[in-house]
């Protein structure tokens, strides 16, 4: 008995809505609102070209990256590309725009008292001791001469 695909029963799907289990957003519609005018949508080019992706889609990727500490590379799809969310990080970050997005949603989670001000935990594992000095000294220049 031989089997081909051509007799394979086809799958129907009842739900053509999409996944059920799709992730919620990380940033909330109230939140959006709050620092949307931070993130303006990018100009469409005077030369045309490709529409860029909107600000909210990448602000999207650039929290799963950091949330989950992931490599860029490995951004779901349902992001968008992962050097387009790499260069906006890079632009926000290098204009400040990211501690300003913070600073705003700080002070809204404060008015609320939605912060415990009583307790803090600093995490340094990640950077090295280097003997008790403050500066980092070059290599050459931090052994004495012999």
């Amino acid at each position: 008995m031989v089997i081909s695909l051509s007799m394979w029963p086809t799958q129907r799907r009842s739900n053509k809505t999409g996944s059920r289990t799709a992730p919620k957003p990380f940033i909330s519609e109230y939140q959006w609102a709050l620092i949307e005018d931070l993130f303006p949508d990018p100009p469409v080019s005077p030369k045309g070209g490709r529409p860029r992706v909107t600000s909210r889609a990448c602000l999207e990727g650039v929290i799963f990256v950091l949330k989950n500490g992931c490599r860029w590379k490995d951004l779901p799809e349902r992001y968008p590309s992962p050097v387009t969310c790499w260069r906006r990080h890079r632009e926000w970050t290098e204009t400040g725009v990211w501690e300003k997005a913070w600073q705003r949603l700080l002070s809204q989670m404060d008015k609320r008292r939605r912060i415990d001000w009583s307790e803090a935990i600093g995490d340094g594992t990640f950077s090295p001791a280097k003997k008790g000095v403050s500066t980092l000294a070059r290599p050459s220049e931090a052994k004495e001469p012999s």
